[in-house]
């Protein structure tokens, strides 16, 4: 990587802010109007992978029913997983109770404020540790998610004929992080991001971190999605029932029930299948 000035910094730092003074997403309900580790930790799980506009409506009525990382924990599966129809990907649900379990047990309900204590918690890797320490503890810590590495390539590695690297966006992200004000450095560079993605297309896909998601519709991932939706509004299920439901062969079906097995979601009981 080409060695980047400081007044190209200066320079990328004033097109960002300008952007984000104009036209950034100011209203978000997790911006401004919390620093609550526990509300920040649930509107970046639920972000993952999902549009905004679709969580914030989810994220709101999440919060009326689990208004803390206790009330969570002692929550059912299945009442949890019924708060989360909508968003996909369950397992997100299932270990955001997890951690909240292990928020209420191990840490004695006090939520960690250090970047490698969170990442022990179920189902928080290093964005979303470094996200709750800069947006709840106001801690300039280097993250990167897609948006952000969209910002970098388009400004930096646009020349670049093979992948970039996560470690030299990794150092762009140190060269460039707003050490006064890391919250809103990132929410400016998110929003900045979302707006070259919309013209430009995903760039983070030219990142050595991507990874294609697969199609959902048709996949085993969709039935997976049918029997976790059932088993949130009935207490068991049987592969009969999904399989008319889907349409899909005894096997694909199969399929999902054993994914969801090995990833302990659910139990068998004889011919039934249960919430863990």
């Amino acid at each position: 990587m080409k060695k980047i000035t400081k007044k190209e910094i200066v320079s990328f730092k004033k097109t960002v802010w300008n952007f984000y003074k104009t036209q950034g997403r100011h209203d978000l309900p997790w911006r401004n109007k919390t620093t609550t580790p526990y509300q920040i930790l649930v509107s970046e799980i639920m972000l993952q992978q999902t549009q905004v506009q679709r969580v914030i409506p989810k994220y709101k009525t999440f919060l009326k029913s689990f208004p803390t990382a206790k009330k969570l924990s002692e929550a059912s599966t299945q009442n949890v997983l019924s708060h989360w129809v909508g968003l996909g990907y369950n397992r997100r649900a299932i270990n955001l109770q997890k951690a909240a379990q292990e928020i209420v047990s191990m840490h004695k309900n006090k939520f960690p404020k250090t970047y490698n204590t969170l990442l022990l918690l179920p189902g928080v890797g290093p964005y979303t540790a470094g996200a709750i320490c800069a947006f709840s503890f106001t801690k300039p810590i280097p993250i990167l998610e897609t948006n952000i590495r969209t910002v970098f390539i388009f400004h930096f590695f646009m020349k670049n004929k093979t992948q970039v690297s996560e470690a030299a966006l990794q150092e762009i992200s140190s060269l460039t992080l707003g050490t006064s004000n890391p919250k809103e450095w990132y929410w400016a560079l998110m929003d900045y991001g979302s707006h070259l993605k919309s013209i430009h297309g995903n760039l983070s896909r030219r990142s050595g971190s991507y990874t294609k998601q697969s199609k959902f519709k048709g996949s085993i991932r969709e039935i997976r999605g049918v029997i976790i939706r059932t088993l949130s509004e009935n207490n068991q299920v049987t592969v009969s029932v999904i399989k008319k439901q889907t349409e899909r062969t005894a096997e694909d079906v199969q399929k999902a029930f054993d994914g969801l097995l090995k990833d302990k979601i659910i139990t068998k009981e004889k011919n039934l299948y249960v919430l863990t």
